[in-house]
């Protein structure tokens, strides 16, 4: 049965994210608090499927309030995939996309790409980097070194980041294949990408809390006492970081 197939061969790729990639989760929880803990932002940026970890650890039950997920519409995929294919292949874009983003030195942006070759998750990092921020890079290592770099360059995106997290996935990211079947089919990015996120999450909130710090964590809104309890939460932190009001109308 093709459903319990994708089922047992995609926990084996949580294991081995689990027993090979710990190590960087954590490097790269280091970066993160230690730009949280000097009032700055983790920020997340991925093009097509890569956005939904970006949104995993945004504006959700149990995310960090410290989170500013990069989301630009022409990327996502609501307006089809065939468009936003063609726009993660444009040189020069990701300059006009992080213009108005609140970026600062010594902060830490995680880019999320699963193949790392094309130029707009490979240039948000050269312009992260030239901003002075930290660069983790959460990509398939096996499909990134079979396939050329789309960038001018010649960069790919795990050769421009201070931790590199390996999602563990195979060249083409899918896994299952069938006789009458052409290609693979079933992806484990995604799956590995929200494990990975949400591990990183976990790091950071430990290394903050065992540095006796506030750990400020969103409440989910469909609990009936979250809204104060988030109100009063975001409210201690708004006028040293005022991208968090929005959270107030929540």
């Amino acid at each position: 049965m093709s459903a319990l197939a994708y089922m047992e061969e995609s926990l084996n790729f949580l294991r081995q994210v689990q027993q090979t990639q710990a190590e960087n989760i954590r490097a790269a929880a280091r970066l993160a608090a230690d730009s949280i803990a000097a009032e700055g932002l983790l920020h997340i940026f991925g093009t097509g499927h890569s956005q939904i970890i970006a949104e995993e650890a945004y504006s959700r039950a149990g995310s960090l309030i410290f989170v500013n997920a990069i989301l630009e519409p022409g990327l996502l995929l609501h307006e089809g995939g065939a468009k936003s294919s063609v726009v993660e292949k444009v040189p020069g874009l990701a300059r006009s996309l992080l213009v108005n983003q609140p970026l600062k030195e010594g902060e830490t942006m995680v880019i999320v790409s699963n193949s790392g070759r094309n130029p707009v998750p490979i240039e948000t990092a050269m312009l992260a980097r030239e901003k002075g921020l930290k660069v983790v890079a959460i990509t398939s290592m096996a499909h990134s070194q079979k396939v050329e770099s789309r960038h001018q360059s010649g960069n790919k995106l795990y050769q421009l980041a201070d931790v590199v997290i390996d999602n563990c996935g195979v060249p083409g990211d899918a896994i299952l294949t069938r006789p009458g079947v052409k290609a693979p089919f079933c992806a484990t990015s995604t799956l590995t990408g929200v494990y990975i996120i949400q591990a990183l999450v976990a790091e950071i909130v430990e290394i903050l809390a065992a540095q006796g710090r506030e750990v400020p964590v969103l409440m989910s809104g469909n609990l009936d006492e979250s809204a104060q309890f988030n109100a009063q939460l975001i409210s201690r932190y708004v006028d040293k970081l005022p991208q968090l009001a929005p959270y107030l109308n929540r």
